[in-house]
């Protein structure tokens, strides 16, 4: 019942879910530039590698000369050549 109740709510708000939820937002510009909302923390990070944790699972970023800029408590942006983005999600 409390979930329907929320459901409305945020309808009628029209708020995005990644505002009241810890569901990660990937913002993907090109090929060169990443942007994760709501992430937890960094896992791995070399050059070719970056592995992020979220409440919802890990993102595997691969590529080269990666760069992680603008990290805050809430959002974390990698720029660099990205080849490809894995989601490893929890079960």
């Amino acid at each position: 019942m409390r979930k329907n109740k929320e459901s409305r709510l945020d309808r009628l708000l029209e708020m995005p879910k990644e505002i009241y939820s810890d569901v990660p937002k990937i913002t993907i510009t090109g090929f060169d530039e990443i942007i994760i909302e709501n992430y937890k923390g960094i896992l791995e990070y070399e050059e070719f590698f970056v592995k992020i944790k979220t409440y919802i699972g890990n993102i595997n970023i691969n590529g080269y000369q990666l760069e992680l800029e603008n990290m805050t408590n809430d959002d974390i942006k990698v720029k660099g050549k990205i080849e490809s983005i894995d989601l490893e999600s929890i079960t």
